[in-house]
């Protein structure tokens, strides 16, 4: 007969101080960092459909696009016209638009404008999850009919995938230290995961099927609760919960 030596599994009543605090500190600054990400994507996505405030339209067009209007036409007239020094730069990217978008017209009259007034924050070292307006081969994929392009769907799909994942990670293995339902945990940990992938995969498919609009706002909105969720139930448990400890 072989003993079982197996030791129950740590809980946070297991762990001192310190490692509470560093694990703490750690998971109200991913909760900051994630607000800071909901308003980022606020700001980028706003105003697309030409009305004030965040909607499905907005995301219909930034994905899938629209017939009637260009992602630069909507953000010139919508959220990036504030960023514009002088107020009748909009007429002139409008009248270029219009004009067929041309290199020729881009590089005497809207490059100026882009490089004073946009670059600064849509540069994809800067901020890859918005649109590059540094030259005309980006300019002109957002200046004609259309959403996102391939190319930019997969830079910015592989930077989340990289970078959320190892958030997940390490907020999931602070989680597994809660004291519940071992089953009710194997579950928790996974959601955010398919979650994030579900939310990927649904920018390729709206880019094709406009109604998938729905899927990229819902699976977004359960993977920032679902680590919400983790986030407050382990600070909680932290420092205000002792109970039995449990095997899981």
């Amino acid at each position: 007969m072989y003993e079982d030596r197996r030791r129950p599994y740590a809980r946070f009543k297991d762990i001192s101080v310190s490692e509470r605090i560093l694990n703490t500190v750690f998971l109200l600054t991913i909760g900051l960092g994630y607000l800071m990400a909901l308003a980022n994507l606020y700001y980028t996505h706003t105003g697309l459909d030409g009305k004030p405030g965040l909607s499905i339209e907005d995301v219909v067009i930034s994905y899938h696009g629209s017939n009637n209007q260009t992602r630069l036409g909507a953000a010139i007239n919508g959220i990036m016209k504030s960023n514009l020094t002088y107020p009748g730069d909009k007429d002139v990217i409008l009248q270029w638009i219009k004009n067929g978008a041309d290199e020729p017209e881009y590089n005497e009259k809207i490059a100026p404008i882009l490089n004073r007034d946009c670059v600064k924050c849509h540069t994809p070292d800067i901020n890859p999850a918005l649109p590059d307006l540094t030259h005309y081969a980006t300019v002109s994929e957002v200046a004609h009919s259309g959403g996102e392009s391939i190319p930019t769907l997969v830079r910015v799909s592989h930077i989340h995938l990289f970078g959320i994942a190892f958030i997940l990670f390490f907020i999931g293995k602070i989680f597994l230290l809660c004291d519940i339902n071992v089953y009710v945990k194997r579950v928790a940990v996974v959601v955010p995961f398919a979650a994030m992938l579900l939310d990927i995969l649904s920018w390729f498919i709206t880019k094709e099927i406009s109604s998938f609009a729905y899927v990229v706002v819902y699976s977004g909105a359960l993977m920032g609760l679902s680590m919400g969720l983790q986030i407050l139930l382990s600070i909680y448990q932290m420092w205000f919960y002792s109970g039995e400890k449990t095997d899981g």
